[in-house]
């Protein structure tokens, strides 16, 4: 009897230890997790992060197996998240942000080097500082050259290796590198006065080149609406500067509708504008650990701060 009932107790420990053992999150399901919850697909969260569609669909069938739980349900071509991928993602950001920053603290703090960067002059202001500053505490010892102009001409230093990374604006189907957002592009005119309303439309827009001046131009022209381009600038100060004032109407990412300036509807007859893709870009043939820490740094800077605006 005693011989019995040792071992109903050990069984029991042994029950009991199984069910009080914690859950091990492999960041490695966690980062692919987090692509795919970003680019809404398994196919491009693929490219994130270097991995085939299969072994993406792998890795997220052994995070679901860990979690006991789905974290993703099909729809068609995309994904969209459960209610248990959605409380599982502020944490996974979270603990790869902190697992970044703690690789980065104790295999190289002495990382050395320089970066040179390219972004136009419209996200600049917007996007770089918290990016640039998180990396300064990581690598206080690396330069980084930043040179502000617009796409087109960041992509002609990218191909002559003028610059190492670059941060690229495009249009819909002209995506290459990494997608790091997807951004609305909207008509806007100054609050306080109505070029909107002049007949033909002052335009405040940048300069050749720029794919949502040629977007802009080609809907008025389908539209059968007249215009003419009033200003033209290579820098987002010139072109707030003249919708403020009230002199023309432009179109601009809405994450840099500046006060003082409102968005344009459907309602007031302007067409729909197509979406601009902010891309990370890379020189060919360039690779350095100097660089790939700068291209994760603004990779994971721009999914935080889609996840906040959500």
């Amino acid at each position: 009897m005693k011989r019995i009932v040792l071992i109903l107790r050990i069984n029991f420990l042994d029950a009991l230890g199984w069910l009080l053992m914690p859950l091990n999150l492999d960041t490695d399901l966690l980062r692919t997790f987090v692509a795919i919850a970003d680019s809404g697909s398994f196919t491009r969260a693929g490219e994130f992060v270097h991995r085939t569609q299969s072994a993406v669909s792998m890795q997220i069938k052994r995070l679901e197996e860990t979690l006991g739980k789905p974290v993703f349900q099909r729809q068609g071509r995309t994904v969209a998240l459960t209610a248990e991928g959605e409380a599982l993602l502020g944490y996974a950001r979270r603990i790869l942000k902190l697992h970044e920053e703690a690789v980065a603290t104790l295999t190289r703090p002495d990382l050395v080097g320089t970066v040179r960067i390219g972004i136009p002059d419209d996200y600049v202001m917007r996007f770089l500082p918290g990016i640039l500053t998180r990396f300064a505490q990581a690598y206080p010892r690396v330069q980084v050259d930043v040179q502000c102009e617009p796409s087109h001409k960041l992509t002609r230093h990218l191909q002559s290796r003028r610059l190492d990374l670059g941060l690229i604006t495009c249009g819909p189907g002209e995506e290459t590198g990494e997608v790091l957002r997807r951004e609305p592009v909207v008509w806007a005119t100054s609050e306080r006065h109505f070029a909107h309303e002049e007949d033909p439309l002052p335009l405040a827009l940048f300069q050749k080149g720029c794919f949502v001046r040629d977007s802009v131009m080609k809907l008025l022209d389908e539209a059968g609406r007249s215009y003419r381009v009033a200003y033209s600038s290579p820098s987002l100060t010139g072109i707030h500067a003249a919708v403020s004032a009230g002199l023309a109407v432009t179109a601009i990412a809405c994450s840099i509708v500046p006060a003082g300036v409102r968005v344009l509807s459907a309602d007031e007859g302007f067409p729909q504008l197509p979406i601009a893709n902010i891309t990370l870009q890379r020189a060919p043939r360039t690779r350095s650990t100097v660089i790939d820490c700068l291209a994760t740094h603004i990779a994971e800077g721009f999914r935080a701060d889609t996840a906040e605006a959500a």
